[in-house]
Parts: C-alpha cells; sequence; structure tokens
C-alpha cells in the first residue's frame, strides 16, 4: 500500500483567532523554533506574524502563548523547514516522520505493541535519543535516553517527542492515560510553574533519565483506531502534543476501585472526582460515555462488601450495613432485598448451609465420592 506524504493530507488551524484561549506554553519553545529557523539558514518573522507572536516577545521569559499559536508556529515550522525535529537531532526528519511512526503502530492489538512499535521505529528515524518502554509491579514508563547532546535544544525535544508519543499513545486507544509522574534531566527551568500544564502529576528535574510513569493496567488497552481515523487525524496531528486527552477508558475500574479502598473519598461526587483529578461534570460525562453511572457503582461496590460480609463473617447486619456505606439498617435491607431478592439474613442462611443440608445435598455427596466428614 503507497503511504501518502503527511504534508499532502495536513491544514494548519486557521488563523483567525490564535490568541484566544489559555495562555500556558512558554514562550522557551518559541525561542527554540526560532533558533531552528536559524541553524537551517532562514528567516522565522513569517511563521511569528502568522501565529501572532510578536518578536519582543522571545526576550520576555515570562510570556505565554496558547495552545493555537504553538500549533501554528510548530506546524509552519515544521513544513518550512521540512523538519519534524525542528533542529533537534543531527538529520532532519522530512516533513511526515511522525506520520509514517502512528501509521506503523496503527495495527498493534494493545497499547503495549504500538509503543513498543513506535520506540522501535523511532530508532530508525534518528539515533541522537532512543525511545524504550518499562514495566514493573503494575508500573510503567516511557524512557527516553540521549545517546547524544541536544545541547540548547534539550528541553524542547524532551518535552516535544514524550508529549508527542503520549498524545499517540491516547490517541489510539481513544483514552487519557494520566501520568503518575514525570522525570526529566535537566535542572528546572524559569517557566517551570508551565509543568503543572505540559504533563500530569509531580515532575522532577534533575532526575537520573527523561521518563513519563503511568499506570501499566493502560498497556493492555486495545487500539481502537483505523486507516480512516488515521487520515482524518493527520489533518490537525499536532492536536495530539499542544492539547491534552480527555477520555479516560480505566475510569470505571478506577471509580470501582475507589470506592472499594478509599470511601472516605467518596461522601459525594465532588470528593471523588476532586480525588480523581477531575472536575464532577467530567466525572459523570465519561462514566456516561463508557455505559456506567456512579450510582451504578457503588451499588456494585456496595453489594459487593456485603455479600462477602455476610459469606465470611458473623458480624450483625447493622454492622454489615455501616461497612456497605448505609446510614442505616431499614435501608440496607431494602436495598440488598432489591439486589438478590433476599434478605440479608436469609441469604447468610442460604450461604453458610453446607451442601448435604440442602435438599438433594446427600445425592451430590453420594455422586461426588465423598462424605460430609471428608
Amino acid at each position: 500500500m503507497a503511504i501518502p506524504h503527511a504534508s499532502t493530507l495536513a491544514v494548519l488551524p486557521s488563523a483567525g483567532a490564535p490568541t484566544q484561549g489559555r495562555a500556558a506554553t512558554p514562550i522557551a519553545f518559541v525561542q527554540a523554533i526560532v533558533a531552528a529557523y536559524a541553524k537551517h539558514g532562514k528567516d522565522a518573522s513569517g511563521a511569528l506574524a502568522k501565529a501572532q507572536i510578536e518578536p519582543q516577545l522571545l526576550t520576555q521569559p515570562q510570556v505565554r502563548i496558547t495552545a493555537m499559536q504553538m500549533e501554528l508556529i510548530s506546524g509552519l515550522a515544521m513544513q518550512e523547514l521540512d523538519d519534524e525535529g525542528l533542529g533537534w537531532f543531527s538529520r532532519r526528519l522530512p516533513w511526515g516522520s511522525y506520520g509514517m511512526l502512528v501509521r506503523a503502530s496503527l495495527t498493534a492489538p494493545t497499547m503495549r505493541v504500538a509503543l513498543q512499535r513506535w520506540c522501535r521505529h523511532h530508532g530508525l528515524l534518528t539515533d541522537n535519543i532512543a525511545l524504550t518502554l518499562h514495566e514493573h509491579k503494575g508500573l510503567a514508563w516511557l524512557q527516553l535516553s540521549e545517546v547524544r547532546s541536544l545541547g540548547a535544544l534539550q528541553e524542547f525535544c524532551v518535552v516535544s517527542v514524550l508529549r508527542n508519543a503520549l498524545g499517540v499513545a491516547c490517541w489510539l486507544t481513544d483514552s487519557r492515560i494520566p501520568l503518575q509522574g514525570t522525570e526529566l534531566r535537566f535542572a528546572a527551568p524559569a517557566h517551570q510553574g508551565s509543568y503543572q500544564v505540559l504533563f500530569d502529576g509531580p515532575t522532577r528535574f534533575n532526575a537520573p533519565t527523561h521518563r513519563l510513569l503511568f499506570d501499566a493496567r493502560y498497556l493492555a488497552l486495545p487500539v481502537r483506531r483505523d486507516e480512516a481515523a488515521l487520515q482524518h487525524m493527520l489533518q490537525r496531528a499536532l492536536l495530539l502534543t499542544v492539547r491534552p486527552y480527555r477520555r479516560d477508558r480505566l475510569l470505571v475500574e478506577k471509580v470501582r476501585q475507589t470506592l472499594a479502598q478509599h470511601p472516605e473519598h467518596c461522601r459525594n461526587a465532588d470528593d471523588l472526582a476532586h480525588w480523581l483529578n477531575l472536575s464532577a461534570r467530567t466525572l459523570h460525562r465519561q462514566l456516561k460515555d463508557e455505559g456506567a453511572s456512579l450510582q451504578q457503582l457503588k451499588d456494585a461496590v456496595r453489594r459487593d462488601v456485603a455479600v462477602a460480609q455476610l459469606q465470611r463473617s458473623h458480624r450483625p447486619v447493622k454492622q454489615i450495613a455501616a461497612l456497605a456505606g448505609f446510614n442505616n439498617e431499614k435501608s440496607f435491607i431494602r436495598a440488598f432485598k432489591g439486589w438478590t431478592g433476599q434478605t440479608p439474613d436469609a441469604f447468610r442462611v442460604a450461604a453458610q448451609t453446607p451442601a448435604f443440608d440442602t435438599p438433594g445435598g446427600e445425592a451430590l455427596q453420594a455422586v461426588s465420592g465423598s462424605s460430609p466428614t471428608n
């Protein structure tokens, strides 16, 4: 199959109002792009003008630009310089290079395989850096190692490559992948406050290596995209890097786990959403997208707690009601009958009665060749 060149597909956003929206991207990244123009012997003034970035702002380190401005200036630079690496590496990455990496990962069955392919194939584009995927005791991390010095472009390169890989992984699985932490080898820059927006979770500078850490369960998520989706995405592929992905495919499991293990954070939707670093509105919307609701998950966890306690303990029903999150015994009994068709006491008797004490139990024992005393 012929691989279409990404430049025939890419469409930059309209420059009508690039300054609208939250300005959170440090001007230092624009300085790095201007340096890339200089490295290639070209003038960046046209691209700056189209992105509505005044040249005098480049000397003001406190300045921030919007995501759309960053998308515009990056896209223009990559096309005009024919270098998606923007001067980071010893050789150019021609326009369309990263699109081919996405296509190579598109047929992977899971995110684990897709990221492994991404890392391996990225090494075919450049040997200045090496990307590797690691997993240990429920924690996964994507690691970037500098094989050759990145010099003054180190920060911009590392941040861009890691955010790009994360954005592609999110897009392939159609899921947000919350980070448990980001570790970077370089010292904290003057604009370190921007890293709260650039990456989820805490950021550690002066670390032994560059890496993104996340829950290893995300590696098992299936790849959900196809060629048609790829063609559409490539029209504005830079969005994967400059804007965070919202949907979390593991949210249902996370909510269920929090309800079971941290009930103190589940008094209401606001408390739970805060614990999960979401807004209550986002929590409800994303659960709905996954065909679930907070009330359904609460009921399921309460039912599991109640059933386990009735089967394995001799606690009074009143205590079990409290453990399951009910304010009183009556409401618990009513809910339990709705779940199982039995009262808690009747369920406990049935659950704790040996098979040979039930009708047909002796016949079952005879067939199995065992006896009640064995």
